[in-house]
């Protein structure tokens, strides 16, 4: 019974988790929204050495940091892609924001899912089931939709999308835990940010001064927003299975998308929704194959360590 217990408090830990990243995700165009007059370089600059500064406590508090010492050649060079792949994903998220395109960035990371399933195929020789296949089918018409609505292709979404992915192409192979990894990139990327943010000083452009200390504050700020959902992301993907985080997932373009709509009352015309209805679609039948599959996974299992799968459980 113990077992159980502890088993239902560290899922309760591990949903609340990912519902608290996911929701800061979210909110993320609120925040980035209040850092004007700054501009998209300036904030991403920022993002990143406060970030670094952040993940360099924490891993200094939790005894880590020698962990960073003696990596390889190769983890270094694996690390520089995702730091690449990520900068891109920040830069061009934070761009979306302060240039009014919300619900674009939003359809990136629906889009998301799928891209990171192609690049599966690509570069780990993963088969496509048909539901797979099908989901793959529908976002391609979407994003045909889309494209004929915007008068070109979503670069926006379409950059996020694949950034993310190509991010998490990195993170699978790269030999480090999420902490160390994530401050490895903040090493990388931190010199370039700091050279930029001197640059911005020295010709009188930055906004970190003369703007008053509440600006200064969110600037600084930027670190520990963009850690806090990313620790929390890791919590939970340590606690509740998969299919249930790629769920939560969802939410954080949901909500961004509400933002656009609703309050920065982005354009919206018909053929817009209609491109967005076939991107949930496939979404649909995307997430109804993967809880099918893990359901079948799982009583298998279970039948054969000769126990029962309980009634009514979920992914």
């Amino acid at each position: 019974m113990d077992v159980m217990q502890r088993s239902r408090s560290e899922e309760s830990v591990g949903l609340a988790s990912g519902l608290g990243a996911n929701v800061l995700w979210g909110a993320f165009p609120i925040f980035f929204g209040l850092l004007a007059p700054a501009g998209a370089l300036e904030i991403l600059a920022h993002r990143m050495v406060w970030t670094v500064v952040v993940m360099l406590i924490l891993l200094a508090v939790l005894g880590r940091l020698a962990t960073l010492r003696g990596l390889g050649r190769r983890t270094w060079l694996l690390v520089t892609a995702g730091t690449v792949a990520v900068g891109i994903n920040w830069g061009v998220y934070v761009y979306a924001v302060v240039s009014g395109h919300v619900v674009e960035a939003a359809l990136g990371y629906f889009i998301n899912p799928l891209v990171s399933v192609l690049f599966g195929v690509v570069f780990f020789r993963e088969r496509l089931r048909r539901a797979q296949i099908v989901a793959l089918a529908v976002a391609a018409i979407a994003v045909v939709i889309i494209t004929v609505d915007y008068g070109q292709p979503p670069v926006v979404a379409l950059t996020l999308a694949v950034s993310f992915s190509a991010y998490a192409v990195v993170k699978k192979v790269v030999p480090l835990d999420p902490r160390t990894s994530l401050t490895a990139e903040g090493v990388v990327a931190a010199p370039f940010a700091v050279g930029y943010l001197v640059v911005l000083a020295a010709g009188g452009t930055g906004t970190f001064f003369g703007h008053g200390a509440g600006h200064s504050l969110l600037l600084l700020a930027a670190g520990p927003v963009t850690a806090v959902p990313l620790l929390l992301f890791g919590a939970a993907a340590q606690r509740i299975p998969l299919t249930t985080l790629g769920i939560l997932q969802y939410l954080t373009p949901a909500l961004q998308m509400v933002w656009g709509v609703a309050v920065m009352h982005e354009v919206m015309p018909p053929s817009r929704w209609a491109g967005f209805a076939l991107i949930w679609v496939a979404l649909v039948v995307f997430t109804t194959d993967a809880l099918v599959r893990a359901r079948r996974s799982r009583a298998a299992r279970a039948a054969q360590s000769g126990v029962a799968e309980p009634v009514g459980a979920t992914a």
